[in-house]
């Protein structure tokens, strides 16, 4: 199996935690989408759509929900028509209060597709692994 270099793997993070987000990030060479985190619960699409439309065409934005409870999970995503217009949204909203919760804005990032993790029994031990 071929080493692939820490920062390549490490470019780009996002970590949550129950009361935050952080975001650590490159700035992407071809971005127009945000990771938009720290929203209330009383945030709609319509609302969030209104905010960040002063900073150019908003072509598309989605709220995440529980599918569980239906209820908002506090972080949704913002597309821009064009890059500049989202690194504006980004610069200027990134620690913005938002319906009295500031805000976490950051370039999304690219979906990664793994193969799931295994669990594999072995003499008494388990081990966890990716499947080749």
């Amino acid at each position: 199996m071929g080493k692939t270099s820490l920062p390549h793997l490490a470019r780009r993070v996002i970590t949550s935690s129950s009361s935050h987000f952080r975001c650590f990030s490159t700035t992407p060479s071809s971005n127009n989408k945000l990771f938009v985190a720290g929203l209330s619960w009383s945030v709609d699409e319509k609302s969030l759509k209104e905010a960040f439309s002063s900073f150019g065409d908003v072509s598309e934005v989605r709220i995440m929900y529980d599918k569980d409870s239906g209820r908002s999970r506090g972080f949704g995503f913002v597309n821009f028509s064009k890059e500049d217009e989202a690194a504006s949204a980004k610069d200027a909203m990134d620690g913005k209060a938002f319906l009295g919760r500031p805000l976490k804005v950051c370039f999304a990032l690219d979906k990664v597709h793994r193969e799931p993790v295994t669990t594999r029994h072995t003499n008494s031990r388990i081990s966890f692994g990716r499947n080749h």
